[in-house]
């Protein structure tokens, strides 16, 4: 990469004396730019086709094209009312893109401010809704800041591009507010996964979000990758980012100080994105959306690496005053924005924007979305060193104006803009920022929902037996949305930096934050669309308390929300009736649970022709833990021979199918009403798991979600190859009531596993919270197998084939060869642990199956279904809440059984007495089995609880 020597502006007219002086600095040229250089203007009069302000005022009855920029005609006139006159071409531009859907949030706004007005109050936020991205305060010194956005209708037309874009305008977002960027996400939605379209969709988005991410050096911690025919055409891709920075490092986006430079840095100004926000972001696609691939832009990461530290070096100098990113609207967004924030005016010279093409209009230029590119404003004496900074990190900087004073008459000050001495733009920035149309659009409640709701899918043919069950199970892992997504993180670097802690699949990603103290942050993004679809009050509650509990079973304490709203037409009364009862859950739910809403996004227009996506609210919860040694990981942990957790389930199962996976799966059924939601139950659990991760009486922590109990106790086996005996309590014993147990997605549901020794402590811990509690089994790390007592044992090489093939069989790639820790020994399966079985309430109930003959070889054990000896339960097994416990689920107790005490538990018995109380052995890397040891942090997450 060379660094070209000369200029990167064109020399302004003498004509113009107001203008500061401007200085360019050229860059390394990346892949975008290489081989192509601005070169200066030619010299016949560029200005004799420019749509002069003088030109608008001469001609009012010219007629323009507002129509096709997205603007209705009550708009446009009022455009007219605010200059009293017709816009300018340059104008016009700005307008169409600042009133957009996109930008103005006209159709959302109203129904957005209840954020505000519901919003708890919190000591810790200190930038909120309103600005680039929300920030929260999680020690003395140090504030992290995050946000999610939606770039899905420009990565349907150009996958790679699209996607790529996503993650860099969301990391310059988390760059303005003053954060160094550490980490990202994705939540990200196709169609049917056997769509040849999400063939061509679903890859390309893949790589872009890897591809600049990577490149960027961020670890991608977490995500989701959800199918559904729903999403066939407009694909969601939802990008999240993470930052740190410094308590009194925060910036803010202000143009203040008349006098004051206005500098653009980054990337060169070209054709790309240019209607972005207009043509793609604000409206529905139709059979012309292959021809807006101009309207995508293009990413250069490399570009967007030298921008963060250059930008981070300014930010240690106090070199800036204001910044602002250019994302979508581009210049004129940024120039606006900054403008009316401040209630100052600016004068800018568009000649002296870097150009990749020296053809560009000014309408162009103020209209372009060219990645990698930030506004400053900087004072006069600041000035050189900025652009020094610049220079040494090889971005180009050059000051392309100045900041005006407001009116004399107290009025805020106007943005003028010219191109080459002739004036192109004047207008008052707060028009386009904060004067756009609001509409309280027209809503109404879908006329199917009534006949949805009742058709429940509780009503379903279920499984009934232990084959059918077993099949059923198998069926559901292998399914799109519960199939392990290797084939997906493994294109990420999820360990890069060093201070990963947790990383996809977990629950959530974790980071750490202080090195030396181990402080770090929990984050999780959630959606479900059924659910939504069912109703769209409850759905968002749903999705804000699986992140939020998502973010708790790792020991965090949850603090602060962001989101992104994904739905259709604002045009359809039916779409804005989702939109609306989805701010209010979740406006609601942030109330409930004590935890502000910072910032988010409204992605609308996700439909083709009629066909909207279901109501798709993304929920991000962040959550902050002092000790990330502390952090609790979901899979079960591997133990000396002979030893073994208990497993718990906490919170109550309920018969709740409706909306469930399983009914999609097997039934290919949406209806009745999704599961209840009590997120005071919620914040109960959280209290709890961050309690119990900071005494040590977790060795591991899942949620229940989608696919219930069956997938997580899957998963929890699968993470490092630890099997596990549960028993189906008494009350879920008969018909196809074990299969109820097993794969209802009640919420407010945690599955645990605890040390032994540490039962006791727990159960009590649990009775004090007022969380209901059933110990349901232990973990068996021998046996090679997941067993549900009388129903199934499956073996984990048999759940790991099922659960790691279909992406790879979909998309490509050589299925997942399974960790050699999976297979077993015949030796390791005569001895296996019985479990008891307790609940939180009442006498302990607890009963033992017996052993597998321990002559059975492996293929021999798995052959059985159904174990040889059924377990026996003397009572039903209860919770209540409030109830105390009659004494911990003793896995040594005597069984009300004929069996004799199986061998390991004897065994155990002798080795209880030399287990230290609260010593939990050091943790494994929190990745899959083979993986390498993660460097940095994960030396200190290591350590013993």
């Amino acid at each position: 990469m060379t660094t070209h020597p000369e200029p990167a502006v064109r020399e302004t007219p003498d004509a113009v004396p107001a203008e500061p002086q401007a200085t360019a600095v050229v860059p390394q040229a990346g892949p975008v730019d290489a081989g192509r250089r601005t070169e200066a203007a030619p010299a016949d009069d560029w200005s004799a086709g420019v749509d002069t302000v003088g030109r608008a005022d001469a001609t009012p009855e010219e007629l323009q094209p507002y129509a096709e920029l997205g603007l209705r005609d009550d708009e446009y006139d009022r455009i007219r009312h605010i200059l009293g006159r017709r816009p300018t071409q340059a104008e016009l531009a700005m307008y169409s893109i600042m009133w957009s859907e996109h930008c103005s949030y006209k159709s959302s706004k109203v129904h957005l401010r209840q954020f505000g007005e519901k919003a708890p109050p919190s000591d810790r936020l200190l930038a909120g809704i309103g600005e680039n991205a929300g920030v929260v305060q999680i020690s003395d010194e140090l504030a992290v800041t995050f946000k999610v956005e939606s770039h899905n209708h420009p990565s349907f037309v150009e996958p790679y591009q699209g996607a790529a874009t996503g993650v860099g305008g969301i990391v310059r977002d988390i760059l303005a507010m003053g954060a160094r960027p550490v980490a990202v996400m994705d939540p990200l939605r196709f169609g049917a996964a056997d769509h040849p379209d999400t063939a061509r969709v679903l890859p390309g988005v893949i790589a872009g979000v890897g591809g600049y991410g990577n490149c960027l050096g961020l670890p991608n911690i977490g995500g989701e990758v959800v199918f559904d025919p729903c999403y066939q055409g407009n694909p969601l891709v939802n990008a999240l980012c993470l930052g740190v920075l410094p308590v009194d490092r925060l910036q803010k986006k202000d143009a203040t100080g008349p006098g004051n430079i206005v500098v653009l840095m980054g990337a060169r100004t070209g054709r790309d994105g240019i209607g972005g926000v207009s043509v793609l972001a604000s409206a529905t696609f139709d059979e012309g959306s292959e021809q807006r691939r101009p309207s995508v832009q293009v990413g250069d990461p490399f570009m967007e690496k030298l921008l963060i530290e250059a930008c981070l070096e300014l930010y240690d100098a106090e070199l800036v005053v204001g910044i602002q990113d250019l994302g979508g609207a581009g210049l004129t967004c940024a120039l606006t924005e900054t403008a009316a924030s401040a209630g100052t005016g600016m004068r800018v010279w568009l000649e002296r924007v870097p150009l990749r093409e020296a053809s560009m209009e000014p309408h162009e230029i103020l209209a372009s979305e060219s990645q990698e590119r930030m506004l400053l404003v900087v004072t006069p004496e600041k000035l050189e060193a900025v652009l020094k900074t610049a220079e040494k990190w090889g971005v180009w900087a050059t000051a392309i104006g100045e900041v005006t004073a407001p009116s004399p008459d107290g009025q805020p000050g106007r943005l003028v803009v010219t191109w080459r001495d002739q004036l192109v733009v004047d207008v008052p920035p707060g028009s386009l920022v904060d004067d756009g149309p609001v509409y309280a659009r027209p809503m109404r409640e879908p006329a199917d929902l009534i006949l949805l709701q009742a058709d429940r899918a509780e009503t379903l043919p279920r499984p009934a037996n232990p084959d059918a069950l077993r099949e059923t199970l198998l069926r559901m892992i292998a399914s799109p949305n519960l199939a392990d997504k290797t084939w997906v993180t493994e294109q990420y670097d999820r360990y890069v930096l060093g201070n990963t802690v947790l990383a996809q699949p977990e629950d959530s990603g974790v980071i750490r934050i202080d090195e030396r103290t181990g402080l770090g942050v929990a984050l999780s993004v959630d959606g479900n669309g059924r659910y939504a679809r069912l109703d769209p009050y409850h759905g968002t509650k749903l999705a804000l308390a699986e992140a939020y509990r998502n973010v708790a079973v790792t020991g965090a304490k949850p603090i602060a929300v962001t989101n992104c709203l994904n739905f259709g037409s604002p045009e359809d009364p039916g779409v804005m009736w989702q939109f609306a009862e989805a701010v209010r859950g979740l406006a609601d739910g942030c109330l409930e649970l004590g935890i502000p809403v910072t910032g988010g996004n409204v992605s609308f227009y996700n439909q083709t022709g009629a066909a909207a996506i279901h109501p798709t609210p993304v929920v991000g919860v962040l959550g902050v833990l002092d000790n990330v040694a502390e952090r609790v990981p979901m899979g079960f942990v591997p133990r000396a021979a002979g030893d073994h957790d208990q497993i718990f389930l906490l919170g109550e199962t309920h018969v709740e199918l409706s909306g469930s996976e399983w009914a999609w799966v097997t039934h290919e059924h949406l209806g009745g009403v999704p599961p209840m939601v009590d997120l005071g139950r919620e914040r109960q659990l959280a209290d709890l798991l961050a309690e119990a991760a900071r005494v040590g009486h977790l060795s591991s922590a899942h949620d229940l979600s989608d696919g219930g109990l069956a997938q997580s106790l899957v998963e929890s086996c699968l993470r490092r190859g630890v099997g596990a005996r549960v028993v189906v309590p008494e009350r879920f014993a008969g018909g196809t009531m074990p299969f109820v147990y097993l794969f209802s997605e009640s919420s407010s549901r945690v599955l645990v596993s605890v040390p032994r020794g540490h039962e006791k402590a727990f159960t009590a811990l649990c009775a004090e919270r007022g969380v209901p509690w059933e110990h349901i089994g232990v973990t068996d790390p021998a046996g090679g197998a997941l067993e549900v007592y009388g129903q199934f044992r499956i073996g984990l090489d048999e759940l790991h084939r099922a659960h790691t093939s279909t992406l790879p069989r979909l998309f490509g790639g050589a299925e997942a060869t399974p960790p050699a820790a999976f297979a077993q020994p015949a030796a390791a399966v005569a001895a296996p642990v019985a479990p008891a079985v307790a609940a939180g309430t009442g006498p302990e109930t607890v009963g033992a199956p017996g052993a597998v003959d321990g002559t059975a070889t492996v293929d021999e054990a798995r052959e059985s279904d159904v174990p040889a000896a059924p377990v026996t339960l003397d009572e039903p097994v209860g919770s209540v809440e409030g109830d105390e416990p009659a004494g911990p689920p003793a896995v040594d107790a005597p069984v009300a059984t004929d069996q004799p005490e199986s061998p390991a538990v004897a065994e155990a018995d002798a080795s209880e007495a030399d287990r230290s109380p609260g010593t939990v052995p050091p943790a494994e890397r929190d990745g899959p089995p083979d993986a390498e040891p993660a460097d940095g942090a994960e030396a200190g997450a290591s350590q013993q609880r």
